[in-house]
This record gives C-alpha cells, sequence and structure tokens, in this order.
C-alpha cells in the first residue's frame, strides 16, 4: 500500500489503552457468540495453526514476482487451500509495473458453498515487498522484506479460516481472494512518474476480471498487517467511504466481543490498498481491516514496514486471534 495516502482527516489526539498479549483475552474467552445466531456454536480459531501458515510462507523467503520464491509459495497456497476446498481456481495475470518490469502474477481463489448467490469476499495480499525502502539503514534499501506482517498475517489468517469453513460451512458462500504483486509499488528512491495504480496490480487485475464472469459479493473485507502486537484498527478513511455499514457491522462485533481497544472507533487516513480496487473498479463495497497508529512509527504504519525487520518474531499469536475471532462471528452471523 502507498504511505504518502496516509493522511490523517481526524488529527485529534486520542488516548488509547492497548491490551497487552497476557491482557487480552484468548480465543476461548472471547465471547463469540454475541450477534450470532444463539444456538450456533462457532468455531475455534486456532493460532497456533494461523502462525504455521504464517511460518510456510516465509520459510520460501521473500514473495517478489516473478522469483522462484514466489511461483513456489504460490503452489505451496494452492495445495495446502486445496486440503480445505476443491473449488480452488489460480489466475495468473500478466501486469506492467512502474519501471515497465512485466510481472507474472497469481491471484488465488478460494471458493466455500460455490452454489450460494449471497456471498462474502475475504481478501489479502500474498506477496513481499521487493525492496525495503523504508529501513533505516541505507544499505538495505535495496534488499527484499520477508513480508511477516505486510502480506504473511492477513493470508494466514484466512488459511485458518478456510479451515474452519471446510470444518463447519456457514450459511453464506465464502471466496478467499490471495492477491499478487499489491507491493510492487515504485521505492522512494524512484524519480519517475508515480501513480496510485502502481500499486495493487492483482487486486486490479482480479476486480477487472473477476474468477467468476459476473461475480458478485455483498461485501468483502480486506486484512493487511493485522499480526501487529497490540494492533490498533482504525476505521480507514476509503472503508468509510465505500462501505460505512460493513465498517459499522465490523466494529461492532468486535466490541461486543471485547475486542474494542483493538478497533478503535476513530477515523484514520485513506489508504490506497486493494480494497479500494475491489471498490473502484469491482463495484463491491469492501473495508480494510489494517493496523494504523499515530504514535512510535514515521508512516502511520506498523513501524517495522518495508524493513527488512517485518519478519516472524514481529508476529502476535494474540492479534491473529483477535482478527480470526472477529470475522469468524462475522461470517457465522450471515444467513
Amino acid at each position: 500500500m502507498k504511505e504518502k495516502n496516509l493522511s490523517f482527516i481526524a488529527l485529534v489526539c486520542l488516548a488509547v489503552v492497548l491490551w497487552s498479549c497476557n491482557n487480552t483475552p484468548a480465543p476461548s474467552e472471547a465471547n463469540t457468540e454475541k450477534d450470532t445466531h444463539p444456538s450456533m456454536e462457532l468455531p475455534v480459531f486456532d493460532p497456533d495453526s494461523a502462525m504455521a501458515y504464517v511460518t510456510g510462507q516465509l520459510s520460501f523467503g521473500p514473495r517478489v514476482p516473478n522469483s522462484e520464491a514466489s511461483v513456489a509459495c504460490a503452489k505451496w497456497l494452492e495445495t495446502t487451500l486445496r486440503r480445505f476446498s476443491p473449488d480452488v481456481v489460480v489466475q495468473g495475470f500478466k501486469a506492467r509495473a512502474f519501471d515497465g518490469t512485466v510481472l507474472n502474477g497469481r491471484n488465488i481463489v478460494a471458493s466455500f458453498n460455490p452454489e450460494a448467490k449471497a456471498r462474502i469476499l475475504l481478501c489479502a495480499h500474498w506477496d513481499s515487498r521487493p525492496w525495503a525502502d523504508h529501513d533505516p539503514d541505507p544499505d538495505n534499501h535495496n534488499k527484499p522484506i520477508d513480508g511477516a506482517n505486510d502480506g504473511a498475517s492477513g493470508v494466514a489468517v484466512l488459511i485458518e479460516l478456510a479451515r474452519l469453513f471446510h470444518a463447519q460451512p456457514p450459511a453464506v458462500g465464502v471466496d478467499i481472494v490471495l492477491f499478487d504483486a499489491e507491493d510492487y509499488g515504485p521505492p522512494q528512491s524512484y524519480q519517475g512518474r508515480d501513480s496510485d495504480d502502481a500499486w495493487g496490480l492483482g487486486s486490479q487485475y482480479w476486480s477487472r476480471n473477476p474468477h467468476v464472469v459476473g461475480y458478485k459479493a455483498r461485501y468483502g473485507i480486506l486484512l493487511d498487517m493485522v499480526g501487529v502486537e497490540n494492533p490498533t484498527f482504525l476505521k480507514e478513511g476509503w472503508s468509510l467511504y465505500y462501505a460505512p455499514h460493513i465498517v459499522k457491522k465490523v466494529w461492532s462485533i468486535a466490541r461486543q466481543a471485547g475486542f474494542s481497544a483493538n478497533f478503535i472507533d476513530d477515523e484514520g487516513g485513506y489508504i490506497t490498498d486493494d480494497h479500494y480496487y475491489v471498490n473502484r473498479d469491482a463495484n463491491i463495497p469492501t473495508i480494510n481491516i489494517i493496523h494504523l497508529q499515530r504514535e512510535g512509527s514515521s508512516s502511520g504504519f506498523y513501524p517495522h514496514w518495508h524493513t527488512v525487520h517485518d519478519n516472524l518474531d514481529k508476529v502476535s499469536r494474540t492479534s491473529l486471534a483477535v482478527v480470526g475471532n472477529v470475522l469468524i462471528q462475522v461470517i457465522y452471523s450471515e444467513k
């Protein structure tokens, strides 16, 4: 996603008391039945399983388009999702990057209850940044990053949800879309013409060419940088612009589940991320659950964003469980 679009529209300083890992309710302790069918026993999100999916992605190295690691990880993602659904599509595409490089991208789609007309879209990007251009050490600026939080965390939550959808199908159809080539936007040192549309290349392609002709969904939810310890999910600008009713729904469920310290009732900035293109080009109201912060980071993002330090030890099991449990309640409350 693009940093310069992180211009906060509300500059009111809000003192937020963040829960530590020890104080955040564990998945089994969270109230998982509010706003859902009272008689329904919801599946349990397993944070250790989700962490294993983060580790699995990182084991291939940086997942930069056109690299061997990208090809290998795409195959692993496809194989993993096929364990939970027979309806998996790998959507190959070519996209021209900001510098003219032709990228061989792969969007990976797993569908659940494919016959259902009522559908929910869940998405994240699985590629990682080719350049650590925000690293404090200039010697690292041309190094690719692991992208443990920036990409892999959201993907891991969705794969764990896929496992649960397989074991206990929800009443509605769900499509999990893993976008490629989100983070291949120009580095800070680039002197050419910049464009917002240099980012989110995979989501732009899918939004114009969905895996099913005429695909529609009630709404979509994008996950980005959700594994940060003590995350603060502000209400992102484009989410409020295109899908305020979905923001209200998700944040209300999170609050009732006991996660109001993470899902903050305050507005963040407008972020050029995959959800923007899903809204603009596919006309599916889609929100972005993304960690944003006003202190401790010059970018307003996760402090290790686009640095070589975005690695496995920065991912919190508790944070993955917070997001996973909120999404379980959101999905299983749909009829």
